[in-house]
């Protein structure tokens, strides 16, 4: 006679098996009738081209500033030795600003987007300072300056504009680049070409600034500008800030109307702030303990990028700081305030850095393909090897200028070889202005952190040697007699440093892209 126990088991071992579950069967089924979903559009590249047309405004007001003020604060009455002090401004506000807003706009949940309440403001800034710059001898006319060498009030006003513009310079470039690394994403071949187009745009807004700042008769079709206190060659600079405003105005609404960006949620702020190595435990401390906290989760090809850039702007910032003053001193004989040599030095200067930013833009439009074909590492080393080849060549042409002394204005053959050296530098300058920037967004984007701040990153490594030559080119030019050779000799040497290394060091490979995340 069977159990209870047995008959329940037979009872279990009678029962059908249990159908499979309906909803799963019904789901495969949903799934397999619908579509694979679409991919993400990438963004046009015309798009790409308007949001980076940016850079033509901003480099029309670099390229104004670049030749015309280190000539202009010398009339003012500052002394050269003391004149590359007043451009410390510019590395010591880029060592906070920059840093400081691309992090803030990696977090920024304003309606307009993350990057373009930044341009706009960056912009408007831009504008307050150049009327400030550009009004500055008037503004010391009305605090009493009366015909002294040394213009007391004119000196302060221009400082005060040129760190504020200096300040707005360094809040508009990082998110502009950021906004072009957010559009291109994961897309490296994409990155070089939207940074292509920036170091194209700056090289347009090169050779309007450098030509509008070789013109010598703006102030005729500008009378308005002259004035008691402001002579023809402050009238001249005057009315270049002017029109400089305009293209900041026109260039501004074309990149920030075409970047379309979407506003950042408060999902993705929280997601933004655990992106980066170990961000979820530091959200609350400073921002610079932040942001140098992320140098230990740096790659090897990062910290080589990072050397490179520093080696390229010690070479760099030299000659962006004497190069019309060493044409109107060391190639035209002139001293700033005493006769026309030196002026017309500085408007021939100015030609050349025209022609060198038509050659800068050629060689942008070639930029991905020379990348993609030699490799990013090798491209920049062999442009830095050629910048220190032209910075020797300065040398030779000051060396050789020097011993021919009988007449009052250089041979043709001396202008003609320092216009050829400065035309040439435009290659070495399109690769710093757009290799740089590509490879640490697609190094930096591995590690997870936002682009503003990667950004800002590399900032460091551009602003950290401009407070060196800041600080030292003067002293080493008193050193060595008062000119500019000094320093010159010093940008050769770095440049060929900094060829080397990237040569050897960069890989041409691009980086993984593991995440990690602590």
């Amino acid at each position: 006679m069977a159990t209870p126990e047995a008959e329940r088991h037979r009872g279990r071992a009678r029962a059908p098996p249990p159908p499979p579950p309906p909803p799963l069967r019904a789901s495969a089924a949903a799934s397999a009738r619908q579509p694979p979903p679409a991919a993400k559009s990438r963004v046009p590249l015309r798009r790409l081209l308007r949001v980076a047309s940016v850079a033509c405004g901003i480099q029309f007001g670099w390229a104004l500033q670049l030749s015309l003020l280190t000539p202009y604060v010398q009339e003012l009455g500052i002394p050269h030795a003391w004149a590359s002090i007043i451009w410390l401004c510019g590395p010591l506000s880029g060592l906070i600003v920059q840093p400081l807003v691309g992090h803030m706009s990696d977090r920024c949940a304003s309606r307009f987007g993350r990057r373009r309440p930044f341009i706009v403001a960056g912009a408007l800034s831009i504008t307050f300072a150049v009327l400030i710059i550009g009004h500055s001898a008037d503004i010391g006319w009305l605090l009493g300056d009366r015909g002294a060498s040394t213009k007391p009030g004119a000196v302060g006003a221009f400082v005060f504009g040129f760190w504020i513009l200096d300040v707005a310079n360094n809040m508009t470039q990082g998110p502009c680049r950021a906004l072009l690394a957010d559009l291109t994403g994961k897309d490296h071949r994409r990155t070089r070409v939207a940074n292509a187009y920036f170091s194209l745009f700056m090289a347009v807004g090169n050779v309007l600034g450098f030509a509008t700042g070789s013109y010598s008769g703006w102030y005729k079709i500008l009378p308005f500008t002259k004035t008691s206190a402001c002579n023809a060659d402050c009238a001249n600079l005057k009315s270049a800030f002017l029109i400089d405003i305009v293209f900041i105005a026109i260039t501004t609404y074309l990149s920030v109307s075409a970047a379309q960006e979407v506003p950042l949620g408060s999902s993705d702020r929280s997601s933004s702030a655990a992106d980066g190595p170990g961000q979820s435990s530091h959200t609350q401390e400073a921002f610079m303990w932040e942001l140098f906290g992320t140098f230990r989760y740096f790659s090897g090809s990062v910290w080589m990028i990072l050397l490179v850039t520093a080696f390229t702007w010690i070479g760099w910032f030299p000659f962006l700081l004497f190069d019309t003053d060493w044409m109107g001193r060391e190639i035209y004989g002139g001293e700033p305030n005493e006769g026309q040599n030196y002026n017309d030095g500085v408007r021939m200067g100015a030609l050349g850095l025209m022609l060198q930013s038509v050659v800068l833009g050629i060689t942008s439009v070639f930029m991905e393909k020379l990348c993609r074909k030699f490799g990013a590492g090798f491209v920049w080393g062999i442009s830095d090897i050629l910048m220190a080849l032209c910075f020797l060549g300065m040398l030779v042409v000051t060396y050789v200028n020097s011993m021919d002394s009988g007449g009052t204005s250089p041979a043709p053959g001396i202008v003609i070889a320092a216009i050829v050296i400065f035309t040439i530098l435009g290659v070495p300058l399109a690769i710093t202005y757009s290799v740089p920037y590509a490879l640490i967004s697609t190094r930096i984007e591995s590690l997870g952190l936002g682009q503003g701040l990667s950004m800002g990153v590399l900032n460091l490594a551009i602003v950290i040697p401009q407070v060196v030559v800041s600080l030292g080119s003067g002293p080493w030019d008193q050193l060595f007699g008062g000119g500019n050779s000094a320093a010159f000799a010093v940008a050769a040497l770095s440049a060929f440093t900094a060829g080397l290394i990237a040569i050897l060091a960069i890989p041409r490979s691009s980086p993984q892209k593991a995440r990690i995340v602590v």
